[in-house]
């Protein structure tokens, strides 16, 4: 019994110490279905309207639409690319409405 009981607890330390490279609940895939954005390796859970399911989806490029970092965690688009400034109305009715897109811009060259 006991020799069974050491079997089983290497054999469950071996499947836990390789890792998986694809996630579960987290490090989801792009497309892949999140509830919050730290779920995504893009680190953006993104959804269309409200009645929509929100999936992991790509950062937001130069010149493209963005939202401002918020607390929920779910975007209607998807914040900048790291080096990236979204440009944006932070105005309390837009925030409500969710209506306070911008477009990313590059800081770095603005100030040229």
């Amino acid at each position: 019994m006991e020799k069974v009981l050491v079997l089983l607890l290497v054999a469950l330390a071996v499947a836990y110490a390789v890792p998986d490279p694809r996630g579960i609940i987290i490090h989801l895939e792009d497309g892949e279905l999140c509830l919050n954005s730290l779920q995504c390796k893009s680190k953006c859970c993104h959804r269309d309207t409200g009645l929509s399911l929100a999936r992991c989806a790509p950062k937001a490029s130069e010149n493209s639409e963005c939202s401002a970092k918020t607390l929920y965690g779910v975007y209607y688009k998807c914040p900048c690319e790291r080096g990236l400034t979204c440009e944006v109305d932070k105005t309390i009715v837009g925030s409500i409405t969710n209506t306070n897109f911008g477009f990313c811009h590059d800081a770095g060259r603005s100030r040229k």
